[in-house]
């Protein structure tokens, strides 16, 4: 009886391990999350401006060509999204983006034999994006888990106007429509990690591509030789966010 009780009691503490064992093997019983991130949006390609020869006003002007980044420099950008874990390894993500970004005065060509430089309206962005991310690792407390994600949306940008001078040629401020409100696609490619400070809490930081698709041209400029302005207007750019996120 005693060899008896202590086989009992030998099953029951390896029974006990090998649950406890189990349980810290499993992951999060959260599927869903939120994560919310800032940084900065670095310009790859794309041309704000595209080079043209024409007039303005009837003054003759050559448009140097002009990138986003020469007009706006490098923009903030702001994620905020939700997160559904398809298991220990793969995720669905929707999310929004918004970026707003100011000009400031800068010199885009000649107006006769002067400088011409121009001041442009805000270049703001609201996306909706949906996609797909893929961790490397299972998920375990206090690991750090890479990953690989990919994304499609579609993109809001407001009408942009531009204001156009060269005194000494005459032109003084020469306000012209740019670009139309657009809608526009986005497409991007990221990686980056998430690492855990709580059982719901991470952190998390990431890099990546991404491309919106060209904005839309405007008829003021039809006769002007600066049509071809709005023709390479498609942009690459470089996000690199840092952000947290939480599991509920």
């Amino acid at each position: 009886m005693r060899f008896a009780a202590i086989g009992c009691q030998a099953l029951c503490v390896s029974a006990c391990l090998a649950l406890a064992t189990t349980a810290h093997a499993q992951p999060s019983s959260s599927r869903w999350n939120v994560e919310g991130g800032i940084g900065w949006d670095v310009n790859l390609s794309g041309e704000f401006l595209n080079e043209a020869i024409g007039s303005l006003s009837g003054v003759p002007v050559v448009i140097d060509s002009t990138t986003y980044g020469d007009v706006f420099g490098t923009g903030f950008q702001w994620q905020i999204g939700v997160g559904y874990a398809l298991d220990d390894k793969n995720e669905v993500r929707g999310g929004f983006t918004f970026q707003n970004v100011g000009s400031d005065v800068v010199t885009i060509g000649t107006a006769g034999t002067s400088d011409l430089v121009a001041t442009f309206e805000d270049y703001t962005v609201w996306s909706l994006d949906f996609g797909y991310r893929r961790y490397f690792n299972e998920l375990q407390q206090r690991r750090i888990r890479p990953f690989a994600g990919i994304s499609l949306g579609i993109a809001d940008i407001p009408r942009i106007d531009g204001v156009f001078a060269a005194p000494a040629a005459g032109l003084v401020g020469v306000n012209t429509d740019l670009y139309d409100g657009t809608a526009a696609f986005t497409f991007g490619i990221n990686g980056g990690v998430v690492a855990p400070v709580s059982p719901k809490l991470d952190v998390t930081a990431q890099i990546g591509f991404r491309h919106v698709s060209g904005l839309s041209e405007i008829d003021d400029l039809v006769g002007t030789g600066l049509e071809r302005l709005n023709d390479e207007s498609g942009r690459w750019t470089m996000p690199i966010l840092f952000g947290v996120r939480y599991k509920f």
